[in-house]
Parts: C-alpha cells; sequence; structure tokens
C-alpha cells in the first residue's frame, strides 16, 4: 500500500489556504515553496507548510483531501491550531 499524504499550504500571512495530496510530501512542499507548479498556490504565495497528515492508501488520502476541500475555512484552521499552535512552517521538521 502506498503511503499518502494530505497536506495543508498557506502564505506568511495565514490569509489563504490550500488543501493538497502527494505521495512525496518533501518533494512537493519543495515545488510549492520554489513555485515550480503554476495555479493557486504560486498565484497567491503559499510556501508554507502548517499541516498534514498520513494515509496508507492512495484513495483514502483522495477521498480525505476532497473532504476537507469541502470543510470551511474556521474547521481547517482549528485543525492547524491543534497540531500546529504557531502555524510554523513544518517543511525543516520533514527534511
Amino acid at each position: 500500500m502506498k503511503q499518502m499524504y494530505v497536506y495543508f499550504m498557506t502564505n506568511k500571512n495565514n490569509t489563504a489556504l490550500y488543501v493538497g495530496v502527494t505521495n512525496n510530501l518533501v518533494r512537493r512542499v519543495y515545488e510549492h515553496k520554489n513555485h515550480l507548479l503554476e495555479g493557486f498556490t504560486s498565484r497567491y504565495e503559499l510556501s508554507k507548510l502548517v499541516y498534514y497528515e498520513i494515509w496508507q492508501g492512495e484513495s483514502e488520502a483522495i477521498e480525505r483531501e476532497k473532504y476537507l476541500k469541502k470543510c470551511y475555512r474556521k474547521t481547517k484552521d482549528k485543525m492547524v491550531a491543534e497540531h500546529n499552535p504557531a502555524w510554523n512552517d513544518l517543511y525543516e521538521t520533514l527534511i
């Protein structure tokens, strides 16, 4: 079974939030940080990893991502605050 990650990226002021899914969190966050991907994260300069979950299985992780994308921002903010109260960039803890 493939290990997957569901993650939240934000900007320096924590005003925009992106929910994503990947099988390689270090690579994917690096791509976001260096604006190697076009789209929402580049447009809004989302380069700070503030939350992630580890999932065993691709379909489960994709379902979780879809569920979280539909959640209110307040719900996602609460998830981050519970695991990362200072909204620190967690990327350095991965490498």
